[in-house]
């Protein structure tokens, strides 16, 4: 037995009306609280009496400090540490409570809420499964909040099935959202009482929170048809299956980790300033950065293509930056029968059209002498014709009467490049799909001919590179973009344009021009001529950059969603634009998950991005599927135990936070169903 001094006012609280608090504490462990005067006896089982003095000093503590208490939260406290006895009073009124939006205090009110909210804050993925009425979606939503509020997280994704009672939503009276209201009042609910309505509705309206069925959740997706860049090249979006590889922002392979058909949805084209675009539908999920978020050194934000639509420009500027690759695009390198620096050469200057041999056209000796050395290896003359002309010849050649092919006509002929014009030529698939070296040399020898740097006062040094070959101009916008680099291009048309002047004639134009502006990521040298070279270094090359520039309709397609294993979830699409399909930076709670197919279970955690947190509720006694199909949440049940970072939280009747009837009726219903099942 031992004593503890209170004052009058501290023992009143404590005691409560008609003692109801001290009876209650010692309904919960086999102890006796006595009053006399200032000071409490406490008598009993050693053990009970040991905590219970425990609660007491406690309490006397946070009196001393000036905490204020109800009786309500005295016998909440003493029933989580009657539970748990490692839990303490002051752990209750200190560190359990939390006020998520500053509108209203949240406490757990059972010790398995309690072990549910640090399962949250310590876990990225956390499923509270039990009977309903424990308080599993409230708390989810408060943490949710209370994450936001502290810049945890940029967006909250609230979601549930949407086939409670056997209902469709296409059956339901009304537009979308009076459709899919009913399903999701029990969020609302929550919102709306932890925060000031007028805020839920301007976060909303952002799309801060969204609040969505979780069929609609996982339309984040693009057409069959959009490609995909993997190791092997581009693959159709349709063709490509779980456990393929696609690659990702750093240039490497990353898994696929889910693939979800859509089915026909309302896609958009959305095109960026460089002149690359992609379709994807309204809820397909994209990376940017806006001037904002640069100036504050603030990470990417993940927006849908519906948040950004007519909100594409601020200040005459574009608005939304999306991210470029941090690193060339690797792919195995494959032995090429040409020196790819020298093929970039013969590609801008050099006449391929195998009618004769080989020629190259240039007034710079360095090229000459470039192009002489990185075809050391095939032992040919360079013999010059003109100032500015050099025929390419075999020197072993109408010797001895013996036919010797000129090499390089060879591996012409093989690269299908001999007997193609200005105007025909390209760059073989096998220079194209090759390592980052191979690539940009290809490119240097294409800018040191037909390329140069392009100076204007107080600007960087911007790239400019000529062609009258369409199909050239693709593959050079291939080579740049591969590189991490943009390039934009316009059509300078023949027709109409002064001729040129060559050996004192008119030259007219034959062919329309395709003239390029190009950024490369810095490191990457775009010359090897000196002259070049030394005018880029000086002037500086700026870094490139692809801002969203419209967004417009483009018709109904079958559409396709993925998820990949990358850490930041970006892969490459059409024309190496950088998107994603997975929720980053997210609090996400999928509310009766017991009503979600294995397919369904299985695309809402793959849609877990980097920097997120989801939480899983359900109530596996409610389940309401049609004949044959299995419980996502049963399943995961399974399949997820002991996985690392996911924890299992379990609810019985006893944490039943409702009306007091409601535990006795779900105990009923147990007896009941374990006789039914005897």
């Amino acid at each position: 037995m031992k004593k503890i001094e209170l004052p009058p006012r501290g023992i009143e609280t404590l005691f409560g009306v008609h003692d109801q608090n001290i009876k209650y504490l010692e309904s919960l462990l086999d102890v006796r609280v006595d009053a006399r005067g200032q000071d409490l006896n406490v008598d009993g089982d050693p053990k009970d009496v040991e905590t219970v003095e425990r609660i007491l000093e406690d309490f006397a503590a946070l009196f001393k400090e000036g905490k204020t208490f109800t009786d309500r939260e005295l016998r909440e406290a003493f029933a989580q540490i009657a539970e748990d006895r490692a839990y303490s009073l002051r752990d209750y009124f200190t560190k359990a409570r939390f006020n998520p939006s500053g509108k209203k205090q949240v406490a757990p009110k059972t010790a398995n809420q309690r072990r549910y909210i640090e399962a949250i804050q310590d876990s990225d993925a956390v499923f509270g499964i039990g009977v309903a009425g424990t308080g599993k979606t409230y708390l989810a939503v408060a943490m949710a909040v209370q994450a936001l509020m502290q810049k945890q997280v940029t967006r909250i994704v609230l979601a549930r099935p949407a086939v409670e009672a056997g209902e469709r939503l296409g059956f339901l009276p009304g537009d979308l959202q009076e459709k899919v209201d009913p399903y999701l009042r029990p969020l609302y609910d929550a919102l709306f009482d932890l925060m000031d309505a007028e805020r839920v509705a301007k976060l909303l309206e952002k799309r801060i929170i969204e609040v969505a069925p979780l069929a609609f959740m996982r339309g984040r997706a693009q057409p069959l048809h959009s490609r995909v860049m993997t190791p092997m090249g581009w693959r159709k979006m349709g063709d490509i299956k779980i456990g393929d590889e696609v690659i990702g922002s750093n240039g490497r392979p990353t898994k696929v980790v889910g693939v979800f058909p859509q089915g026909e949805k309302e896609v958009y084209r959305v095109t960026m300033t460089d002149g690359s675009n992609t379709i994807a539908c309204a809820e397909h999920l994209w990376a940017v950065r806006t001037a904002s978020d640069k100036r504050r050194d603030k990470p990417l934000r993940v927006l849908q293509t519906q948040e950004m639509m007519g909100n594409l420009r601020c200040f005459h500027q574009y608005r939304y930056e999306l991210p470029l690759l941090s690193a060339p695009v690797s792919w195995a390198v494959r032995e090429t029968p040409l020196d790819p620096y020298s093929l970039g050469l013969l590609l801008g200057d050099g006449c391929l059209t195998d009618k004769t041999s080989p020629s190259f056209c240039t007034a710079d000796d360095e090229l000459v002498s470039s192009l002489g050395t990185a075809l050391v290896g095939m032992n040919l003359n360079f013999r010059r014709k003109s100032n500015v002309d050099y025929v390419i010849t075999n020197p072993l050649a109408g010797h001895g009467g013996t036919i010797v092919r000129n090499p390089l006509t060879q591996a012409l002929r093989q690269l299908k490049l001999a007997g193609t014009y200005s105007a025909t030529k390209f760059i073989p698939e096998i220079y194209l799909y090759n390592s980052a070296e191979v690539r940009l040399a290809v490119l240097q020898g294409l800018l040191d001919t037909d390329g140069g740097p392009v100076v204007q006062p107080g600007r960087t040094c911007r790239i400019q590179y000529a062609t009258t070959s369409e199909r050239l101009r693709d593959d050079v916008l291939f080579l740049v973009r591969s590189l991490g680099g943009v390039a934009h291009w316009r059509r300078r048309q023949a027709e109409g344009r002064r001729p040129g002047f060559a050996r004192g004639r008119e030259v007219l134009h034959r062919n329309d021009a395709y003239i390029m502006d190009i950024r490369l990521p810095e490191g990457l040298e775009p010359f090897r001529l000196g002259r070049k070279a030394a005018v880029y270094h000086q002037h500086g090359g700026g870094r490139p950059m692809r801002f969203i520039k419209n967004i417009e309709p483009a018709g109904v397609e079958e559409t396709q969603c993925i998820s990949v294993a990358a850490s930041d979830s970006l892969y490459v699409t059409d024309d190496f634009i950088l998107t994603h399909n997975t929720l980053a930076d997210a609090f996400i709670i999928l509310d009766e998950a017991q009503n979600t197919t294995s397919e369904q279970m299985k695309m809402f955690l793959t849609r877990i991005g980097f920097g997120s947190k989801a939480v899983i509720t359900g109530d596996v006694t409610q389940i309401d599927l049609p004949s044959g199909k299995r419980s996502g949440l049963i399943e995961a049940e399974r399949v997820l135990a002991g996985v690392e970072g996911i924890e299992f939280v379990y609810f019985t009747e006893k944490d039943v936070v409702r009306h007091r009837l409601v535990q006795l009726i779900i105990r009923a219903y147990e007896k009941h169903t374990s006789k039914v099942n005897m």
